[in-house]
């Protein structure tokens, strides 16, 4: 018995496109790298490894996870009423998808999401970001160029317009939606009427927290890469800074000697860039100081203690950092708890064991440990939003398996007939009795 139904029999599958798409982006490595350096301003090096890397590894991550995941796999463990039967749950896809695409990394988190949808067997709508119609349609004539043609692959206009059209013209199976929290409310709307699923993986905002135990340097290291990488605009690098007053010093002395090591990064969005140098600059007059030693000049960095500030919040999207002490690890806690939007939360510390535990209770559906952004790359990691920063998740297993369904087929054995009366009272006394053994 085939578990998907009339709609999905023409949908499987390919992961031979799959290696033949990893192949020619390998191939094509400088003509992407060039396409996004002339329309975002990233140096090549940087969409390489940011970008390129991740997604040929996300690739040969499905090619030889795919087939284990996506198999029907037996349900065990039945009951009393199970004897004779045997159980078996089907992976089949989703159908019609949709894929709204972000441009803040253009070529990584389209391709994986693409990789993915097409994989697991999924007709794929791309929506292209308007803010990197070029490099995302270099990716996607790749994605042709390798086999996949119109009848699973179309591709709308890189138009905000477009975008809300695409879901307006047609109901999908499932829609997946990157980008800022106040879109995904938009489209979670829209959807909700018609009861279509989604994946929303909104604004990050997140925190790193440097326990008084931690290394400092290496802190500072990590967090001052992961506030200039792409030019701040990375949804999984941290917002804020909460340091254990005991170090704090330490630590601010070696984030200023990390910011002023001069490296080429992304040229920020002119409008990202002004939203995070307003934002450092209301923090200073309400009362924080400047980090970084040019006010004017990103990254911008403010050792701050007002959880109002928009700089703490987070509702920037560019290279702008505030630094927050505590007086221990209740206290920084507490001010971690203060901001609504999590996705990737760092933790600094000797103690990685403590750390490990307290991990659940951070909100986040990535915590790193003496690290920021670079371990979310790992093909097998998903990442979910929480609260205002979405639902659903992408990438890694879980992403995979997001874009299929489940089909449960049971088959009962011909030798086993079902009751067609109600049994006399000495089997239901039996029935009670084996019960109580076998649960109670």
């Amino acid at each position: 018995m085939n578990p998907s139904d009339a709609k999905d029999r023409d949908l499987r599958g390919d992961l031979g496109w799959v290696r033949r798409f990893r192949s020619l982006v390998a191939r094509n490595i400088d003509p992407l790298c060039r396409v996004v350096e002339n329309e975002l301003g990233k140096p090549p090096f940087e969409t390489l490894t940011a970008e390129i890397i991740p997604l040929l590894t996300a690739c040969r991550w499905t090619e030889h996870h795919a087939p284990r995941l996506l198999a029907p796999k037996r349900i065990r463990g039945g009951g009393l009423f199970q004897i004779g039967q045997s159980h078996q749950r089907h992976r089949v896809p989703m159908g019609d998808v949709a894929i709204i695409a972000t441009w803040n990394y253009p070529i990584q988190l389209l391709g994986v999401q693409l990789v993915h949808g097409l994989a697991a067997g999924n007709r794929v709508w791309v929506k292209p970001s308007e803010r990197s119609p070029d490099s995302q349609g270099a990716l996607l004539e790749l994605a042709g160029e390798a086999g996949m043609g119109d009848e699973r692959l179309r591709v709308a206009p890189a138009s905000r317009e477009a975008g809300q059209s695409l879901l307006a013209s047609r109901t999908f199976d499932h829609v997946i939606f990157t980008g800022s929290t106040e879109v995904g409310r938009t489209i979670a709307r829209d959807l909700a009427g018609r009861l279509t699923p989604s994946t929303l993986e909104l604004s990050g905002s997140d925190s790193a927290l440097v326990l008084a135990d931690a290394d400092p340097d290496l802190a500072a290291r990590s967090i001052a890469f992961a506030t200039r990488l792409n030019a701040g605009q990375t949804c999984m690098a941290p917002r804020r800074v909460i340091v254990d007053e005991a170090i704090l010093d330490r630590f601010l002395g070696s984030l200023r000697r990390a910011l002023s090591e001069e490296r080429a990064t992304t040229t920020p969005q002119p409008d990202e860039l002004e939203r995070s140098r307003t934002a450092a600059h209301a923090a200073v007059e309400s009362g924080g100081r400047w980090i970084s030693s040019d006010p004017n000049r990103a990254p911008f960095v403010v050792l701050t203690s007002d959880a109002e500030s928009p700089l703490f919040l987070g509702h920037h999207f560019g290279p702008a950092l505030a630094v927050v002490p505590a007086r221990g690890r209740t206290e920084l806690l507490a001010w971690h708890d203060l901001a609504p939007r999590r996705l990737a939360t760092a933790v600094f510390t000797r103690d990685a064991g403590a750390a490990r535990r307290d991990a659940p209770r951070l909100g986040s559906s990535v915590v790193t440990i003496n690290d920021c952004v670079i371990p979310t790359g790992h093909p097998g990691v998903s990442i979910g939003g929480t609260g205002e920063s979405g639902w659903g998740v992408s990438r890694g297993e879980a992403g995979l398996l997001a874009m299929t369904r489940p089909v449960c087929v049971s088959r009962t054995s011909r030798f086993v007939r079902t009751p067609t009366k109600e049994p006399g009272e000495r089997v239901q006394r039996s029935l009670a009795r084996w019960t109580r053994r076998l649960y109670g």
